[in-house]
């Protein structure tokens, strides 16, 4: 049998980038550009700033994929590693065992919920949160005698995750394209982007309006009994950053009230301070009853997700728990002990240095820089809110018209940033930025700087 050092002598000579190309298979990734382009590979990371492979400096300006809150280097976090895998390295919570870790760190998150929850289950990722979410969903509604009352609602350009259920939930096409998604029992209803979707002269308020009541259309078409929840995003992230227009989100709930369809907060990008409010559906007013959490929850050092539920929810699964005699769900590593005390001695750096204060003193410049951003050539629409934001790129501001093929032009401006310094993320034409929330005025400035850069070199590239 071939041995891990037979591997690596076989593979002595060779560049880390050219054993990338034979070995790993990449999330999100064209794999046949692939093939030739191969990664560009990270080396290193020290507050708000990442290094590749040759020295290379680069502002991190996606925070790893919207998670990295706390920045690269944090030694309180290494340390709260450290000392848990000291003590106990690993453990499970399944059949009545637990440990400190995870008790304490349930208790935080009931301690800070946005509003009053019941328990907390524990998962590896956002797309694991948002698959558990489901199943209690179901699991609920069997509990109530409700067989029917299954169906479940999420949006056109949601962004829930990647696993069976939570990609259907996904409202991408490409997270469906071929992998035969969505399942039964998810539809996905209006996407409340009023730049893109908004009829000629139509209002927020009256967008807002006209998305509430094709909700309610919607779960009369289906039949109220059959409709059992709807997952929203406060800000929808991988999308494009769309922040929901004024009145959306109070509407849209008064519809789910009406009908007594559950509302389930996926927090995976918004908590722990990014739009402003420690949690996004106190930015938006959300009242959910059940809430999804990842990333920032660790500040990405490690994988860990919550879900939040409330006691009508618990008292559900208590009861089929007693009728069948066990809670059938669960993962080996749900609140994995080293993931639960690096989670939370982040919560208790955000508590410490009062991290929402500072997105607070943050964020307008962060929003001013972004704003001005519009009347760029390319710019159709500049939006965001808190710490993170988007800018759409388009070939005629006036018509909203966008390049062609859709995604090109994102795709330039974001390499163009790669060149310029700046870590981005572009989803079609929209590119995003989503800093660590330590960033400080200079750290923004410096990030825009290095935007507006890529920005004016891809003006003679899309238009020539």
């Amino acid at each position: 049998m071939t041995g891990v050092n037979d591997l690596t002598a076989t593979a002595a000579g060779n560049s880390a980038a050219s054993r990338d190309k034979a070995y790993f298979l990449h999330p999100y990734t064209n794999l046949d550009l692939h093939e030739t382009q191969g990664p560009m590979i990270i080396d290193r990371g020290q507050g708000i700033r990442v290094y590749d492979d040759a020295g290379k400096e680069y502002i991190e300006g996606m925070a790893s994929l919207w998670c990295a809150s706390l920045g690269w280097g944090e030694e309180r976090l290494v340390e709260a590693a450290a000392r848990q895998m000291r003590k106990l390295a690993t453990y499970h919570t399944f059949t009545h065992k637990s440990h400190e870790p995870g008790i304490d760190l349930a208790e935080a998150l009931i301690r800070l919920a946005p509003v009053p929850m019941s328990k907390v289950f524990f998962a590896n990722s956002g797309s694991e949160a948002n698959d558990t979410a489901v199943k209690l969903i179901w699991y609920y509604n069997n509990a109530l005698g409700r067989p029917e009352k299954k169906k479940i609602l999420s949006r056109i350009k949601a962004y829930h995750g990647v696993t069976v259920a939570s990609a259907s939930l996904t409202g991408l096409p490409n997270n469906h394209r071929d992998f035969d998604l969505p399942i039964a029992r998810i539809m996905h209803v209006d996407c409340p982007h009023h730049y893109r979707f908004a009829e000629p002269g139509e209002s927020e308020e009256d967008f807002a309006t006209r998305l509430a009541a094709n909700l309610e259309a919607t779960i009369l078409a289906e039949g109220p009994d059959t409709v059992a929840a709807m997952f929203a995003e406060p800000v929808m992230g991988a999308g494009g950053v769309i922040v929901p227009p004024a009145t959306y989100m109070a509407k849209v709930q008064a519809v789910l009230k009406k009908y007594d369809v559950l509302l389930i907060a996926d927090e995976v990008i918004c908590g722990f301070g990014r739009t402003g409010r420690f949690w996004g559906s106190q930015t938006m007013d959300m009242q959910p009853d059940i809430l999804t959490c990842a990333k920032q929850l660790s500040a990405g050092y490690l994988p860990i997700s919550a879900v939040m539920v409330n006691e009508k929810i618990y008292q559900a699964c208590l009861d089929e728990s007693r009728k069948i005699g066990t809670f059938g769900h669960g993962y080996t590593y749900s609140a994995h002990p080293v993931a639960a005390a690096v989670a939370l001695e982040t919560l208790k750096i955000y508590e410490e240095r009062d991290i929402v204060s500072h997105v607070g003193s943050v964020a307008p410049v962060f929003q001013r820089r972004l704003k001005a951003l519009g009347a760029h050539p390319l710019v159709g629409e500049a939006r965001g809110i808190g710490l993170v934001g988007a800018v759409e790129i388009v070939a005629d501001k006036a018509g909203k018209t966008p390049f062609d093929p859709p995604g090109r032009a994102g795709a330039v401006v974001n390499s163009l940033c790669q060149e310029n310094g700046l870590i981005a993320r572009a989803m079609g034409d929209a590119v995003a930025l989503c800093p660590p929330l330590i960033a400080t005025e200079s750290d923004v400035e410096d990030m825009f700087d290095r935007l507006g850069r890529a920005l004016d070199a891809a003006l003679p590239v899309l238009k020539p």
